[in-house]
């Protein structure tokens, strides 16, 4: 990062001088302007020279500008990724807000997204492309042929540090400005000019707009001119509407295609290893033309529109039917060109969510992989910890459910880490679903689906208790059970919003429910009554802790067999309550 400070620190400097350099010239153009109004001492031409030098001067200023803007992203780059590696990255990323999250059964619960989130920490994406294929991949279970495409592609991706920082750098306006909704709908609209008939009309005209234009200068007969006049005045009016609507349309659209030429060029350009990045670049290319040359095709023709706010352009419009004629030219772009754009919009999204995984692979290089197994539902992790809490802080814990072991009922006082594990569990799925390393020295697991009952809460507004969400939230996950891949099931304080009595009779049925089915999961609880829930498939854990001076202490730790005591009124005599 040291050369990209100081290459900042050199443009500056450079763009100092320039500025002053420029500021002189203001004044020299002045100076002797004033000098030849007062004596015309020297030729007129001089007097333009300082402007001519402040033109080349401006426009080679512009380009230091635009280095300086690029340095400075780079230094951008490394300090974010610096302060991720340092979890110092809390509130300063993208943070995922606008994904609808309410109906989801994990996200919430798992803080996928907000603040601090899952989202925020891996995301490196500029578009909403980007955005939104990181979100699919943390919001759905890919398929195992996906998550180990993903894992090759990740390794090729991780050390291309100088690709990353490129992709990175290219135009900050593209996480405001891309509108890939509009530009899916732009592409895949049906062509509003098809007839070659009028095509070929427009050419016959412009070609007899010139033959009489020479027939009236040869012979003084100007009636046939106004005649081809007329009808191509006919034509114009005719097909105005849909021109004005190509062009306008085309416009829109090339601003933000042009804004993904950069990423799209350099995905280009790299040569990759892993097979679907390979197929990823093929991606971008139609009719034997990669989609940058394509977008720099529809450049030019830009180009040409836009210069129809040239007053003179618009005095030779009509009888050269120069806008008619460049609305065919545009429609026809899209006609051969307009199938790519979605596939284009496609390739970004995969490579940055590809780009975020690979980024937080290489700022934390032992979380490892997971090895995925083709046999009964498993879940066996050694040194699991949270991604989220920082690595100081975080203590981890192994964690088995296999065969014999479908359900794992953690026990212990409240504040003793019993959801902070089950979270951890949850969110390490997510990531070895999604194709990411995870934050363990070692996972193994089936592929798994995931349903949370954790962060539950009543609401006003549907006139809900918190007992009446909780169980309609443990019916939704009861019905991902029947689905494919198996239920990975993640139920905190089961049924906590009830009497004892009724939560263990519910407790148990829903556990014999669930284990009707193919579902593995973790239950925690601090009611010392549902450590005795009857099954040979459920384990008991626990998490303990201590009073030591008058202040209670956790260790985190996960221990064999039930809690043997609570500390409920331990606390409340803690701080002041007379219990």
């Amino acid at each position: 990062m040291k050369a990209r400070e100081l290459r900042v620190a050199h443009l500056e400097a450079i763009h100092i001088r320039f500025g002053n350099l420029r500021l002189l010239l203001v004044l020299a153009q002045i100076a002797v302007l004033w000098i030849y109004l007062r004596s015309h001492s020297f030729a007129l031409g001089w007097v333009a020279l300082p402007a001519l030098l402040f033109i080349a001067i401006a426009a080679y200023h512009a380009k230091i500008l635009h280095r300086q803007a690029i340095a400075k992203r780079a230094v951008d780059f490394y300090n974010q990724g610096i302060a991720r590696i340092e979890d110092r990255w809390h509130g300063l990323g993208q943070r995922g807000d606008r994904f609808d999250i309410s109906n989801h059964l994990y996200a919430a619960d798992l803080d996928i997204f907000g603040q601090g989130s899952l989202f925020e920490l891996l995301s490196v994406a500029r578009t909403r492309m980007g955005e939104d294929t990181l979100a699919s991949w943390l919001l759905e279970p890919s398929s195992l042929d996906a998550i180990h495409q993903r894992h090759q592609a990740i390794t090729d991706l991780r050390d291309r540090l100088d690709f990353r920082e490129e992709m990175a750098t290219c135009s900050k306006e593209l996480q405001a400005a891309v509108h890939p909704d509009a530009l899916m709908h732009w592409a895949q609209s049906p062509l509003q000019l098809t007839n070659l008939l009028v095509r070929w009309l427009c050419l016959i005209l412009v070609a007899l707009m010139i033959a009489t234009a020479i027939f009236w200068g040869t012979t003084g007969q100007r009636s046939p001119f106004f005649i081809v006049l007329l009808l191509e005045g006919i034509v114009v009016l005719l097909h105005r509407s849909r021109v004005q609507s190509v062009l306008h349309q085309t416009e829109h659209a090339f601003a933000d295609l042009k804004l993904l030429s950069c990423l799209l060029s350099r995905i280009e350009k790299e040569t990759f290893d892993s097979p679907v990045l390979k197929e990823l670049q093929r991606s971008l290319s139609t009719r034997q033309i990669t989609a940058s040359h394509a977008i720099a095709r529809l450049d030019i023709i830009v180009q040409y529109i836009q210069s129809l706010e040239n007053p003179l352009m618009r005095l030779i419009d009509i009888p050269f039917l120069y806008s008619v004629q460049l609305a065919f030219i545009a429609d026809s772009w899209r006609g051969h060109f307009g199938a790519v754009v979605p596939q284009c919009l496609a390739a970004v999204g995969e490579m940055e969510s590809l780009l975020s995984l690979a980024t937080y692979s290489f700022e934390h290089p032992s979380d490892p992989f997971p090895q995925f197994l083709s046999s009964a539902p498993h879940f066996q992790a050694t040194g699991l910890g949270h991604p989220l809490i920082p690595d100081a802080r975080c203590v981890r814990n192994d964690l088995a459910l296999t065969g014999d072991h479908r359900i794992l009922l953690i026990s212990g006082s409240n504040m003793s880490g019993k959801s902070t594990l089950m979270r951890a569990a949850g969110i390490n799925t997510v990531l070895a679903m999604a194709g990411a390393p995870v934050r363990a020295h070692s996972l193994q697991l089936t592929p798994l689906r995931i349903g949370a009952s954790i962060l539950v809460n009543d609401s006003l507004q549907k006139g809900n208790s918190r007992f009446y969400a909780e169980i309609t939230r443990l019916r939704h996950v009861r019905d991902l059970a029947n689905q494919q891949p198996p239920l990975f099931f993640l139920l905190d304080e089961l049924l906590q919003g009830t009497n004892s009595r009724d939560r263990l009779i519910g407790a148990q049925g829903i556990v014999n429910s669930l284990l009707e089915t193919s579902a593995i999961g973790l239950i925690s609880t601090h009611d010392l009554a549902l450590t005795q829930l009857h099954s040979n498939l459920i384990h008991n854990m626990h998490f303990q802790d201590e009073i030591d001076d008058g202040k209670m202490k956790f260790d985190f730790i996960l221990r064999d067999g039930p809690v043997t005591r609570s500390n409920g009124v331990a606390l409340m005599r803690l701080i002041g309550l007379d219990v």
